[in-house]
């Protein structure tokens, strides 16, 4: 770090006593009085509800295994803004809560949209979503959260994997409607296209600009350099999807012309030379040990099943846990080799 000169404490000479700052001075003082007098009878500050309880208007079948719900407020109420890379956290009438990428139009506040890939091999939201949620039912919400935020750039490449679709969604079209001012590409992947959902909506826009690549039709997943062909030059690249399609998009992106890439993925990166460690959680008062192949999320869920994580819905950052010492951890990545990692849970 460079250092400063010191410079004399007066450079010019003692300065003479400035009347008005002398007097501005009385007045802030008088100010931070009467504040502290007044406050004394302010009423008690009332916790923002941040909850919210919605009617599924319209659950709607988008593509084999995926189903898209329309959620609406019970008082026709404005909902909260949302940026296109939201998500939602949803609690399931069993108590689970799952995290899903709003996948609607931002500008329009009647409703939110989600949609959810029935995993049968999954650890059970998914398929409550699809076996109890119906139309009329009513959710409770909490959101909208941004753990994929939507960056201002000239020039964008946006991928997508399957349901990976959801988040991306809101991009495309954000960047659509400002014309001629953004170029813009979407490459879209999928098992095939009966399993991709909202392929109507993505060809109602600038045909010349998506590009929808089923592997079946290829014979073959794409690579990261395929999926990164035809990028505008020093684009902001946007992807979601599966690991493996994103794996190849992070190997081949520095032979490309891209200048950065924001990434949203199914499963939490593998778990390499991990050591034990013990997790204590400081509100709960127990103190958990963590093995060396598993991680602290996977550990935590067990005494705490309704925590939240994102992981499988195609984006991170929901599972970041406080510690006592005010930092942030991601508890899915999060290690304390050989000694104890701390948290407000």
């Amino acid at each position: 770090m460079t250092e400063l000169p010191r410079f004399p404490r007066h450079l010019y000479g003692k300065p003479r006593a400035d009347r008005l700052m002398a007097s501005l001075t009385g007045i802030a003082a008088a100010y931070r009085w009467v504040s502290g007098v007044s406050g004394r009878y302010r009423p008690p500050v009332t916790e923002f509800d941040r909850d919210l309880v919605l009617r599924i208007e319209a659950a709607r079948t988008e593509a084999e295994g995926v189903v898209s719900l329309r959620l609406v407020p019970l008082d026709q109420a404005p909902l909260p803004v949302w940026r296109p890379g939201a998500h939602l956290d949803l609690r399931l009438p069993s108590g689970r809560v799952r995290q899903y990428s709003l996948c609607g139009d931002p500008e329009d506040r009647t409703y939110y949209r989600i949609a959810v890939r029935r995993i049968p091999t999954g650890e059970g939201g998914s398929l409550e979503v699809h076996e109890k949620l119906r139309a009329g039912s009513v959710v409770t919400v909490r959101g909208p959260r941004n753990a994929f935020p939507f960056v201002a750039s000239p020039r964008y490449l946006f991928v997508a994997g399957g349901i990976g679709i959801t988040p991306i969604l809101p991009m495309v079209r954000r960047a659509a409607a400002t014309g001629s001012g953004v170029d813009w590409r979407l490459v879209y992947t999928g098992r095939d296209r009966a399993s991709m959902p909202f392929l109507a909506e993505l060809e109602a826009l600038d045909t010349d600009r998506v590009w929808i690549r089923p592997d079946d039709e290829f014979g073959i997943p794409a690579s990261g350099s395929e999926l990164l062909e035809g990028m505008p030059e020093g684009a902001s690249v946007y992807c979601c999807g599966p690991v493996p399609m994103i794996t190849g998009i992070r190997l081949d992106l520095a032979s490309s012309t891209g200048q950065a890439v924001y990434l949203e993925r199914f499963s939490t990166p593998p778990i390499v030379n991990g050591k034990p460690f013990q997790l204590e959680l400081r509100r709960t008062g127990v103190t958990l040990d963590v093995p060396a192949d598993r991680s602290a999320l996977d550990v935590v869920r067990e005494a705490l099943p309704d925590v939240a994580y994102s992981c499988r819905q195609g984006f991170c950052g929901t599972c970041a846990v406080r510690t006592p010492a005010g930092e942030s951890v991601r508890i899915c990545v999060a290690r304390e080799p050989g000694g104890t990692l701390v948290l407000n849970l």
